[in-house]
């Protein structure tokens, strides 16, 4: 069989499953796919906020660690990935039922749409101070426009070949704004309040740590658990989970370890730079003016890192709602509408960014609870029933909606909502060590998972179950 899915040529397959000898993809291949994309100079910034948080510095690290293990969901599902040989949101249908996982895949799409576009706008930011660097001048509208152009143009030809060339271009990212980014991280260390790291005293657990923890957690691979199957559907099933699942954690977590631990050597020198209301181009004010160029080149490639796998998956989330079209055409819709947002922040709204940007993370409440209840079901079911591609399409093996799902990931969002802080919505429990932090996101999670878990336990003693140990849900 012709193999359809090669690097540089346009992907051919959407979101059907991937037969078995097309599957040749390879532990390592994962470990780049995620390396990659979390290699952004903002790393740096998360650990400057943590020492904002008030933590010392062993407290920070063992947020950081502690933080860095939601890449541990990531490594699960990828392994749910190579299992079903479908992207994320066809494994949800799954879990959740081809109807009851429709919302489910709008809140997927809705939030990569939000996530890439904010990346287009912070990488635009950067491009713009890149421009007065070169040139000594403020960046004018049709500056701003085509520095949007070009940063849109590589993201969707990226997404548009598909998750081969992806694979290779991550890489490549890896190798390439890898070495440009220690350089300019290593040079902010020599700065250091040494002192600082050997007196300060321990920072506040639960007023501290805690939320210091969630942000984090939030911030990093709890973030990614919407797209991890979507790059593994390729990878052989003969590979084993173990070994994937470690490559995807590494991935995702040793860039960020070393990022966010410089980061928090950086705070110790100016901790009001989490504060600061651009804090990449604040930070750049920390480099010399001959790395200014450089880092902010670092800047920009690794947001297109990042945004480019965003746009593939949100194509992928946007075709598990059944739209009858191909992949080409999603990721262009995409495309169109990340350039449009980018262009109304950066150029018109000003201001309407942290109103965008407060609306996406919402978004994420309920996509925390996705991740609870799809974890949740891997645990209880996903060495015995898999993911079998009949159960991904309406038909007789399908069943449409799974109570038990629905009503986790509902109550799940609901609890999560009721502690939540931000400038659009305040829950009638945000108080305390909710202020402040991602723990939402937390409790969303958790909340939905235990919810799950009871709702199926309690099923399987009132109706039959199959060889499986899943309940027979179309009887």
């Amino acid at each position: 069989m012709v193999n359809r899915n090669r690097p540089w040529h346009i992907e051919q397959h959407g979101i059907d499953v991937i037969p078995v000898e097309e599957r040749h993809g390879r532990p390592g291949e994962m470990f780049w796919v995620w390396f990659g994309a979390n290699l952004g100079i903002l790393g740096v910034i998360y650990g400057v906020i943590l020492v904002a948080y008030g933590l010392n510095f062993w407290q920070s690290v063992l947020a950081m660690g502690l933080g860095l293990a939601s890449f541990g969901l990531v490594g699960a599902f990828t392994v749910a990935g190579r299992d079903g040989g479908a992207p994320m949101m066809m494994l949800s249908r799954v879990v959740f039922g081809t109807r009851g996982n429709v919302v489910v895949a709008f809140l997927s799409w809705l939030s990569l749409v939000g996530w890439e576009t904010i990346a287009v706008i912070t990488a635009s930011w950067a491009g713009a101070g890149l421009w007065n660097q070169v040139t000594g001048q403020v960046t004018p509208v049709w500056g701003q426009v085509t520095i949007i152009g070009v940063v849109v143009g590589v993201t969707v030809a990226l997404g548009l070949f598909g998750q081969a060339t992806l694979v290779v271009m991550q890489k490549v990212f890896s190798a390439l704004f890898g070495v440009l980014t220690l350089v300019i991280a290593l040079w902010l260390v020599p700065g250091t309040h040494w002192a600082w790291i050997q007196n300060a005293k321990n920072g506040p657990w639960l007023t501290g740590f805690v939320p210091a923890w969630s942000f984090i957690v939030a911030g990093t691979g709890l973030s990614w658990t919407n797209a991890a199957a979507d790059y593994s559907r390729y990878v052989s099933p003969r590979v084993p989970g173990r070994r994937l699942f470690w490559a995807a954690l590494g991935g995702g977590a040793l860039p960020l370890a070393g990022l966010i631990g410089i980061g928090i050597f950086v705070g110790t020198r100016d901790p009001g730079l989490a504060a600061a209301a651009n804090p990449i181009l604040a930070l750049g004010q920390l480099v010399p003016r001959f790395l200014a160029v450089p880092y902010l080149i670092t800047v920009v490639g690794g947001l297109v890192a990042e945004a480019d796998l965003s746009l593939y998956s949100s194509g992928l989330a946007l075709l598990a709602l059944d739209l009858p079209w191909r992949r080409e055409r999603t990721v262009l819709l995409d495309a169109l509408l990340m350039m449009l947002g980018a262009l109304y922040v950066v150029v018109w709204a000003h201001n309407f960014y942290a109103v965008f940007e407060s609306f996406i993370l919402l978004l994420g409440v309920g996509l925390a609870a996705w991740s609870g209840v799809f974890g949740a079901d891997q645990m209880m079911y996903g060495r015995t029933r898999g993911y079998p591609a009949a159960r991904m399409t309406p038909g007789p093996f399908a069943p449409r909606v799974r109570w038990e799902a629905v009503v986790g990931f509902g109550l799940g969002t609901v609890l999560g909502l009721m502690v939540t802080a931000s400038p659009l919505f305040t829950g009638p429990w945000a108080g305390g060590i909710f202020l402040h932090s991602s723990l939402e996101l937390v409790v969303a999670g958790v909340g939905a998972a235990v919810i799950y878990i009871a709702g199926s336990l309690t099923r399987r003693m009132t109706k039959p179950v199959n060889k499986t140990g899943e309940n027979v849900w179309n009887e």
